[in-house]
């Protein structure tokens, strides 16, 4: 989906020292439950959190509470601000630059109706069942629209270009293209809620079916940078969640208004670039970064704006296979340093599942494939990774993703208590960076077991 390989170039030159300082992690004992298992197979699911905690004085609360860090301040005597402030809260020690309060247990009740079971095969290959619900039909001709918008869309502008009978209005259209700066100007234009808010996404959704889990709290009085992990091949889960409504987004957040990112040169495809636009989708450009963390809010200084950024990139793509979780962060600093400068918080975000939904070529096992893919990559910034998945009425070859659950887990903020300033030391860039890498850890930790797709739980990995 999106990529900052441009990006980093541009922020990241000279940060190549680390720093010494370590923080401690300790595991939470209320989190050590055992889950079996999860088998996921071609079918319609439904996932929602829910649950009740036990409080420290016997009293049930709501799950939803137990993250809050309001209640939890409430619990102990404090206020938020003064939970945030001291050096102690509960038992929990104090592990990132604010008080360390533990993940709450999030829950995924699933619902399966094994339609693949009803399959019949020919030439080795499963075809889908004639009798299958016409939800599901509509939840797979939501994702093929999905995937083929950028071809179809473009596709329609050459045939316009083919038909004078069009060119008066090509023509002042091709002009504003080339002098618009919409995705890169903070001011939000063409963003449409209503588009956000089709239907058609609650289907694109359901189909794999993914869901949006809130652990903390996020005050809609600071700026934010979401980092979502793993690119995947095409970051479905990052489109349900931060480019659509589908997933509640503004419901679990209120008063954020958070911006998808992208690779400039999408903003350069005539008809393709106005659809993501409507989609509030951005550029991933330093300058776009800065623009809209600066404006907008209650005062115009950017209070209650985010962005969403796929660290990894189209390097991370060629990563993605299922059962896998590699991710290039070690080297990717820019995004810390685009924080600095702006003030913003960093929140990560982990799409787990992400990975399981295509199947491509091992670079192990086919290396001359992948040689061709960075070469590509070196000269234009992107790449195809060399994929397979299901297709529209087959369970076993097509360029459809496979039916399986992402749940996007945004968690701990990490705040930014550093003045802001154009050029931050590389001392502070390694330390809010350091930060980060091990909140992504810890947030991996807490639900891998919960969220896997698989019977075995893949291990994490951080790249260069």
């Amino acid at each position: 989906m999106s990529s900052v390989d441009n990006l980093q170039a541009t922020l990241s030159s000279g940060m190549g020292s680390q720093t010494n300082e370590k923080v401690v992690v300790e595991s939470n004992p209320h989190d050590k439950q055992d889950f079996p298992p999860l088998e996921l197979e071609d079918s319609d699911t439904t996932v929602q959190t829910a649950g009740q905690d036990l409080a420290h004085d016997g009293k049930l609360i709501d799950q939803s509470e137990s993250s809050n860090p309001s209640v939890v301040a409430e619990e102990n005597g404090k206020s938020y601000s003064a939970a945030l402030q001291t050096d102690k809260l509960g038992e929990d020690k104090k592990i990132t630059n604010g008080d360390y309060l533990p993940y709450p247990t999030l829950f995924s009740g699933m619902h399966r109706d094994a339609h693949e079971r009803e399959a019949w095969r020919a030439g080795g290959i499963r075809f889908a069942p004639l009798r299958v619900p016409f939800k599901r039909r509509m939840q797979t001709a939501a994702v093929l629209f999905h995937s083929m918008s950028i071809v179809v869309l473009v596709s329609c502008f050459w045939f316009s270009c083919a038909n004078p009978l069009t060119w008066p209005i090509l023509v002042p259209y091709l002009v504003h293209l080339s002098f618009s700066n919409a995705a890169m100007d903070g001011k939000l234009s063409y963003r449409s809620e209503w588009l956000r808010s089709l239907p058609l996404w609650k289907l694109f959704a359901g189909y794999f079916p993914a869901a949006l889990h809130k652990t903390f709290d996020l005050p809609p009085n600071r700026k934010y940078i979401f980092g979502y992990h793993p690119h995947g091949i095409i970051s479905h889960g990052a489109w349900c969640a931060f480019a659509t409504n589908a997933l509640g987004f503004s419901e679990k957040f209120p008063g954020i208004t958070n911006s998808l990112l992208t690779l400039d040169s999408n903003f350069r495809l005539p008809f393709y670039r106005d659809w993501i636009l409507a989609m509030g989708i951005r550029s991933v450009s330093k300058e776009s970064i800065r623009n809209t963390l600066s404006k907008g809010g209650a005062s115009n200084d950017g209070q209650g704006r985010a962005v969403t950024i796929v660290i990894g990139g189209a390097r991370e793509s060629l990563q993605a296979e299922p059962g896998t979780l590699r991710l290039i962060l070690k080297g990717r600093k820019g995004f810390v340093k685009m924080a600095l400068r702006s003030g913003a918080d960093l929140v990560p975000v982990i799409g787990f599942g992400e990975n399981d939904l295509y199947d491509q070529l091992s670079p192990k096992t086919h290396p001359m494939v992948h040689k061709i893919q960075m070469i590509l990559l070196k000269v234009f910034k992107f790449t195809i990774p060399a994929l397979h998945g299901r297709g529209l009425l087959n369970y076993d070859v097509g360029l459809m993703p496979y039916r399986r659950a992402v749940n996007i887990v945004v968690g701990r903020p990490i705040e930014i208590n550093e003045p802001t300033e154009e050029h931050p030391s590389q001392e502070v860039i390694d330390k809010y960076h350091e930060l980060y890498v091990e909140e992504v850890e810890r947030l991996y930790d807490a639900y891998k077991d919960k969220f896997s797709n698989l019977n075995t739980v893949p291990e994490l990995r951080i790249l260069s």
